[in-house]
């Protein structure tokens, strides 16, 4: 979910005690013949219900697993306990709501196992159909260590009543359309905005970036990783042509970036970006926003010589770890519950109506449950549409400062108009190339 990322890193710490990070005596693991699963939720009511009831419907079926679920405690936030867990040697089995950053972090620290080499994983993405969507998880020495369970396309939620006041039936789809169609926004409405996004664009804290920089710059770049493993991949072409998108459509007067509240919904502008778990807070604070009424959602705008329909966007995803300290035998364990639960498409339609998150499948449109939900959610639907075109945080354990440096060096400044685009670029590339030597 779209909340402060708060980092508390502890790495040398965790490396000195690793080789104690899990239970000391595997017997406590397999008292009685029954091996425990220790599975830590994310501190969210419906995904802690959803994990609770899978975990007590395998044990009906495996007595001779117990899987204690419970939710990872968020002060002073779940990555800091989670590292406190293996700093102290009591870290779970399995914890889920991680992202590739955090991942990157404790893999580096040898805190977890390697899915790709269990017996069960090939046999999870199968069943699960979610070849496509995992592939961009791959960490840069070419293990998976995450299991992604959610994936959030972030698309571009439009106005479509202010649109059509400025004579578009159809959201533009490309710099240049966006920028036509802001001329005619300011000449209509001088006091209306095409972007909406608020304060956050002039906000150098590193989180923010997935909604802003990396939203624009993974569909101009068509999904590059930016950072694989410790070198700089970027694309310097893609990254410069986006930030003078963002320039010419700043001088042009086209962005909202001081605080306001609820902008987009307020009509003070065109579009911004938007979450799936954007609608259960309008249905009862914007009822009056219905989806294919008065406003639509795309993926974001692309370069006019892009496809726009097939443009990347980021993926506020997060998926589960099997820590490395956990008993072999309670490894396993988990590998053959996970492999249960996600062998069942079934489960991916429970978790979805429970949590509007969508499953990190391939298929979402072409199953029959996932079908119904969609005919009572519709505005869900471009969102399970765009799964396989969501890319994840970047994996490597210096994201929170690469992406605190894009906003000094780059995205901030060129919104606060201190800075013409290429040098932004330029300095950025620098500065994060001297962060990760």
């Amino acid at each position: 979910m779209k909340k402060k990322f708060s980092i508390l890193l502890a790495l040398t710490m965790i490396v000195s005690v690793l080789a104690g990070c899990g239970q000391s005596d595997e017997a406590k693991e397999t008292a009685d013949g029954v091996t425990t699963v220790e599975f830590w939720a994310a501190p969210n009511p419906p995904q802690q219900a959803f994990w609770t009831e899978m975990a007590e419907a395998y044990e009906q079926v495996n007595p001779k697993v117990k899987i204690n679920v419970s939710a990872i405690k968020e002060s002073p936030s779940s990555e800091a306990s989670i590292q406190a867990a293996i700093a102290g040697g009591n870290a779970p089995t399995v914890a889920e709501n991680i992202n590739r950053g955090f991942a990157a972090q404790l893999s580096n620290s040898k805190a977890l196992v390697a899915l790709d080499e269990l017996p069960q994983f090939k046999e999870i993405v199968e069943s699960r159909n979610m070849a496509e969507t995992i592939a961009p998880w791959e960490f840069a020495d070419g293990h998976q260590y995450v299991l992604p369970i959610y994936s959030n396309p972030m698309l571009i939620g439009w106005r479509t009543d202010l649109l059509k006041e400025i004579g578009y039936n159809e959201p533009p789809r490309t710099y240049s359309e966006v920028l036509d169609a802001n001329k005619k926004l300011k000449e209509k409405y001088p006091d209306k905005y095409m972007w909406t996004k608020g304060a956050d664009l002039a906000d150098s804290t590193g989180w923010k970036r997935w909604f802003d920089f990396f939203l624009l710059y993974n569909a101009a770049s068509d999904g590059n990783k930016f950072v694989e493993g410790s070198n700089f991949v970027a694309d310097d072409k893609a990254g410069v042509e986006m930030l003078t998108f963002v320039d010419e459509l700043n001088k042009a007067g086209g962005i909202l970036s001081q605080q306001v509240t609820d902008p987009f919904e307020t009509q003070a502008g065109v579009f911004t970006d938007i979450g799936p778990w954007t609608f259960d807070m309008w249905a009862t604070k914007y009822p009056e926003l219905k989806y294919g009424e008065n406003y639509t959602l795309t993926l974001p705008p692309v370069p006019d010589d892009m496809n726009p329909d097939e443009a990347k966007t980021y993926a506020d995803a997060k998926g589960l770890v099997i820590f490395s300290g956990a008993p072999e035998a309670s490894q396993q364990a988990a590998a053959d519950f996970l492999k249960w639960v996600y062998s069942n498409a079934e489960n991916d339609v429970k978790w979805f109506e429970q949590t509007n998150l969508p499953p990190a499948r391939d298929d979402l449109n072409e199953l029959e449950g996932f079908k119904k939900i969609l005919e009572e959610k519709p505005e869900l639907a471009p969102y399970a549409e765009a799964v396989s075109k969501g890319v994840p945080a970047m994996d490597n354990p210096k994201f929170n400062e690469i992406q605190t440096i894009i906003g000094q060096e780059a995205f901030n400044k060129v919104i606060r108009g201190e800075i013409d685009p290429q040098t932004g670029w330029n300095n950025m590339k620098k500065a994060i190339e001297g962060e990760l030597q």
